[in-house]
């Protein structure tokens, strides 16, 4: 991918970290926070999504989502394992779905979570250097 490339697809980015999140084909030559100062709009939206994971109960509960079968689980599944309240682990689970890191599903009475394919991937891709 060239830099002419790299960049329509950074000036592209804009409304929410969803949007920027699924950009996985960017590499280290075009990583935003080397290549340019980020405005403060892109500055805010990835702040929100490092703080989504810089949380010691959403890093693992993203580990336990990725491992378990079928990599998606219901909150049923992670309570117990976790050591949080239902209402505890959902609030988690929520700020991942906002973030763009999980996708959430409602079956019957529960909701099944899983990872967004890529999502961490592109998220490190912005964090690296040149």
């Amino acid at each position: 991918m060239n830099v002419d490339i790299c960049q329509q697809i950074w000036q592209s980015i804009g409304m929410s970290l969803a949007q920027l999140l699924p950009l996985t084909d960017v590499t280290a030559c075009c990583s935003p926070l080397t290549r340019e100062p980020l405005t403060a709009d892109n500055a805010d939206k990835l702040a929100r999504s490092l703080k989504a994971i810089a949380d010691p109960a959403r890093l693992r509960l993203i580990s336990m989502v990725a491992a378990h079968d079928d990599q998606e689980a219901c909150v049923c599944d992670l309570t117990e394992p976790l050591g949080l309240s239902q209402p505890t682990v959902s609030h988690h689970l929520r700020i991942l779905v906002d973030a763009g890191i999980f996708t959430r599903e409602k079956r019957g009475t529960w909701a099944y979570y899983r990872l967004v394919p890529g999502a961490l991937d592109s998220l490190g891709t912005l964090l690296v250097t040149v």
